[in-house]
């Protein structure tokens, strides 16, 4: 007869404040991609490495969402790689934009950190990526 492997059941990431960084990012990704594939549709030619970027955030913030619903350890795993690229890049695109602002002919969600969006794209990946690694503890410890 063929063993049947169990399973462990997932472990909840969105309890508590995992529920608000769920709301945030999935508010993040509504933003992002509705923006961006505005301007992608209508105005490409003026900015497109700006509107790729802004794209980019999208999809990693859709991701991310994605990887806090579905729970469990291989999620948690992902979601923490994803929020450190994520954080890389806001920390990179917003350096850049201060750095060298010409290089952008229009500001990406990235932009100066995340200015134009409150700085929640700075905030939100290190506000994630501690929320993941105490879910990890927490469940350690239990």
């Amino acid at each position: 007869m063929a063993e049947t492997r169990q399973e462990q059941p997932r472990t909840r990431l969105v309890g508590g404040p995992g529920l608000l960084l769920v709301w945030l990012y999935g508010v993040m990704v509504v933003g992002a991609v509705s923006r961006s594939a505005y301007q992608i549709a209508t105005e490409f030619d003026r900015a497109p490495l700006a509107y790729t970027l802004s794209a980019l955030a999208g999809l990693v913030y859709g991701f991310i969402t994605y990887t806090l619903v579905r729970g469990g350890e291989t999620a948690r795993r992902a979601a923490l790689v994803c929020c450190a690229a994520e954080l890389v890049g806001v920390l990179t695109v917003g350096t850049w934009t201060l750095v060298e602002p010409s290089a952008f002919s229009d500001a990406t969600v990235w932009s100066e950190y995340g200015m134009g969006y409150l700085f929640i794209p700075v905030l939100l990946p290190l506000t994630a990526l501690y929320w993941l690694r105490t879910a990890r503890t927490r469940r350690a410890g239990a």
